[in-house]
């Protein structure tokens, strides 16, 4: 097995990736780059960020293993004090892979197009105060959202941010996306849903802003981005999906609960 491997950049997942390379050429694990079979991920859910976008290209080929420093996160199935047991299992057994949803997106501007993979979330944000956009739904005007933002989540990315808002958790299973208004503004001249949509597969959802010279304060992840010239947004459950290699099973439901409940 080939393998490449992102640590957090703290003295603990520092000192954890060593620790991780020696054990695994010991174990007959190949480091490798720029072609791995295996993504190792050591910090939280945000090295986990770090090593997808790395990685993305690779998709068909690679799946991601989390080994968290800290607390359990979403996407850690391993503790700091589990090393060992992770790599006699990645040297002598097959994982099972899970594989997850993503969200695609597609960003028309004065100058083109790009178009972007994300894992967690998509936030839309005005540069200057109060966002103004039209949302269409399937190419149908939807509503005129006014507020401080829009936040389009994956099914994993749904106990995130979209959480914080009132919006629902998803299960990954479920091929969709989740869009969740930030502080929508409400009053007899101004109407939103003012609750959370989800959307199906094939479905999509655009956001037009009115004026393309607003400068527009784009999330994808981890990155912010300021963009002006923006003319529309779509989202779409992207085609392409994450895989995560499983060697021991730990359900989402687990997850969901030991985040925000704790023991029962």
């Amino acid at each position: 097995m080939k393998y490449a491997l992102l640590d957090r950049g703290d003295r603990l997942s520092r000192e954890l990736s060593e620790q991780f390379q020696t054990q695994a050429k010991a174990r007959g694990l190949i480091y490798d780059e720029e072609a791995p079979d295996t993504v190792v991920s050591i910090g939280g859910d945000g090295t986990m960020l770090q090593a997808f976008h790395r990685y993305k290209e690779l998709l068909d080929r690679v799946a991601f293993i989390g080994i968290h420093t800290g607390h359990l996160g979403f996407y850690a199935d391993w503790q700091k004090n589990e090393l060992v047991e992770l790599l006699d299992l990645m040297a002598s057994s097959e994982p099972r892979n899970i594989h997850y949803p993503l969200l695609h997106v597609d960003i028309v501007t004065t100058e083109g197009k790009e178009t972007h993979l994300v894992l967690n979330e998509f936030t839309l944000k005005s540069g200057d105060g109060t966002l103004v956009s039209a949302i269409h739904i399937n190419d149908e005007p939807f509503e005129m959202f006014r507020g401080d933002g829009i936040v389009i989540s994956t099914p994993t990315g749904s106990t995130g941010y979209n959480k914080s808002l009132g919006g629902a958790v998803i299960h990954p299973s479920l091929e969709a996306l989740q869009i969740a208004e930030i502080a929508s503004i409400n009053n007899r001249v101004y109407r939103t849903l003012g609750s959370s949509v989800i959307l199906p597969k094939h479905h999509h959802c655009d956001i037009v802003p009115p004026d393309p010279g607003e400068e527009l304060i784009i999330g994808v992840d981890h990155m912010l981005m300021a963009l002006t010239g923006v003319r529309s947004i779509t989202c779409r459950v992207a085609e392409k999906k994450v895989t995560f290699a499983r060697y021991r099973p730990f359900t989402f439901w687990n997850r969901v609960r030991e985040a925000f409940i704790g023991s029962v």
